[in-house]
């Protein structure tokens, strides 16, 4: 049993990501709107400190020159963070309000400047009246601004810092409601039986997951026939291997009761044949197993001509043994793509196929050859040949025409069949040109 809490949970991280994405957003916002709400709001203030000292200008007058230096007084509580001063001619103080300094606000005389005094730094608007006799500058604390800006910082980042808990809950609700489907798919495939193969119910699944449903089905599909070909396998397997086993262990009984040695001799080597046709059919079996496990994922470029030779060459005793002549007619340089090891099995079977079911002194022949598109391989003998309607039933397992004389078990041209759909090629079974006996044929495309 897998333990889950080892696995990433895609809820959880769907949600960081959505909240670290809004979060992005957010403060990207609000950063920019914080530089723009400061940049407005200093010009607010700009605009006040010009337009309180276009109003000390306007109330500048003749008394001016009677006035000794005066302090205005203080009259609110931010009075002390706005400070004015009025200098005549630029150089004497006149009038100054309490908290400006004594010196000059800022060196410069027309507009706006920023100016570092005692370590406190100001905001500073200058200008001079009409006759140029007064210099009038009006500055703010910077602080002020500082403080005002750090008020619309938080004003701006308190509704997130409320909102965010409320924000994660309803992601939360929501991305777990989001994939509900695929808990209850993951729930419904957790609940099924191992035999149980029917497909997943794909109408009630997102768009997104449809794909994922699909190819289980198709998995599915595909386990169902595998389980249903290797219990039709097993059980073909047994029925076949009961025959050998018998004939073995009746000419091991007869052996053993026989009175005298030719009998005895003759009931051995009956056994030893029983043995030889039960290893064969073990050596068949094993082969339809292990091309069964195989996939057409066959790119390798075979030379026809030398899998060929090599082949007739190995079969060649087995079949002087019957007197029966093999013959090779190939074209020079002939390829296709496939497995070698499996046109070899494929080559040897029709080859073993035709040289049981021909009379001695007839001939065997191996025939490559090309066409448009396609490369032909073919194996012709002089044997009874097939009824038609028998010529699809063959190619199944285990099954052997009624009256046949020859040995077999009734798999060499299902592993044909089977290596031939692993290389996407064309099997059939036609009368030899001869007129008597059997053609088979399998077209490769080129």
């Amino acid at each position: 049993m897998l333990e889950m809490n080892k696995y990433p949970s895609l809820n959880k991280r769907l949600l960081a990501l959505a909240l670290t994405t809004v979060i992005a957003v957010w403060l990207v916002a609000t950063a920019f709107t914080y530089q723009d709400a400061r940049h407005e709001f200093n010009e607010v203030l700009d605009a006040h400190l010009a337009q309180a000292a276009s109003l000390l200008i306007a109330q500048t007058s003749q008394d001016m020159d009677e006035i000794e230096t005066e302090h205005a007084p203080l009259l609110h509580k931010y009075s002390r963070r706005v400070a004015f001063q009025l200098w005549e001619q630029g150089s004497q103080l006149r009038l100054h309000s309490a908290n400006a300094p004594q010196q000059r606000l800022a060196t410069v005389e027309q507009g706006f400047s920023d100016s570092s005094i005692d370590g406190e730094r100001w905001r500073v608007f200058s200008s001079w009246d009409e006759a140029h006799k007064y210099l009038v500058q009006v500055a703010e604390r910077t602080e002020v601004r500082d403080e005002l800006a750090q008020g619309i910082a938080g004003n701006l980042l308190l509704p997130m810092l409320v909102s965010l808990p409320l924000l994660a809950a309803l992601l939360w609700l929501a991305i777990g409601r989001g994939l509900h489907p695929l808990v209850k798919l993951t729930r419904e495939i957790e609940r099924r039986a191992p035999e149980n193969l029917a497909p997943l119910d794909a109408g009630v699944v997102p768009r997104e997951v449809l794909p994922l449903v699909e190819r289980l089905n198709r998995l599915f599909v595909r386990i169902a026939a595998s389980m249903q070909k290797e219990r039709r396998f097993t059980a073909d397997a047994a029925h076949e291997l009961r025959t050998p086993v018998a004939a073995i262990k009746a000419q091991a009984q007869v052996a053993r009761a026989a009175t005298t040695e030719a009998e005895r001799t003759h009931a051995l080597d009956n056994a030893i044949l029983g043995c030889d046709r039960a290893a064969h059919l073990i050596e068949q079996l094993l082969t339809l197993a292990r091309v069964d496990t195989l996939d057409g994922e066959v790119v390798e470029s075979c030379q026809l001509h030398s899998l060929a030779a090599e082949t007739v060459a190995a079969l060649a005793p087995a079949a002087l043994d019957k007197g029966v002549q093999l013959e090779l007619h190939a074209e020079a340089a002939v390829t296709v793509r496939g497995n070698p090891a499996l046109l070899r099995v494929l080559l040897r079977n029709l080859l073993d196929n035709s040289i049981k079911h021909t009379a001695p002194g007839t001939v065997v022949q191996v025939g490559i050859s090309q066409g448009p598109g396609q490369v032909f391989l073919t194996v012709s003998d002089n044997g009874p040949g097939i009824a038609a309607e028998e010529r699809e039933r063959v190619l199944e397992r285990f099954y052997r025409p009624v009256g046949t004389q020859a040995s077999g078990s009734g798999l060499g041209l299902s592993i044909v069949k089977r290596i031939a759909e692993l290389h996407h090629a064309d099997l059939q079974l036609l009368p030899a040109h001869t007129g008597s006996g059997l053609q088979v044929q399998v077209a490769f495309k080129d």
